[in-house]
């Protein structure tokens, strides 16, 4: 099955081997997003409410280069560094999916660099649209 690689317009280059996005078969897989600045440095250190703002409009940027909306998201991969901003990121996180809310798992682990706080990889099912 072929597949597409959904790079939104203005995405900066990745600091690793990955593609925002890809689109196989009506699905959108999106890469664990961080909040990055536009020269790959943490964007708002340590705050949890502006990274997790910045990872949703990134991830709904993907998703929505891909030709689907925040609806889609079937399922979300969140990873926090301290579960003392489990709250902070499910506030802001309820805001993008005010509805039916997709499957997700969430788990506290180390990121890439000090000073994020918030990781999340999405899918997003947008049919053949």
């Amino acid at each position: 099955m072929p597949k597409t690689v959904i790079i939104p317009p203005g995405t900066g280059t990745p600091i690793a081997p990955f593609s925002p996005g890809t689109l196989a078969d009506g699905v959108v897989y999106v890469s664990g997003t961080l909040a990055f600045d536009k020269d790959n440095n943490v964007a708002f250190p340590d705050d949890a409410e502006a990274q997790t703002r910045q990872v949703l409009e990134t991830i709904k940027s993907v998703i929505e280069t891909a030709g689907g909306t925040m609806e889609d998201v079937t399922m979300n991969h969140i990873f926090l560094t301290d579960w003392s901003n489990y709250q902070t990121i499910n506030k802001v996180y309820a805001e993008y999916f005010p509805g039916d809310k997709p499957a997700r798992y969430c788990i506290q682990c180390g990121l890439v660099k000090p000073g994020f706080v918030v990781e999340i990889a999405s899918v997003a099912h947008i049919g053949n649209k």
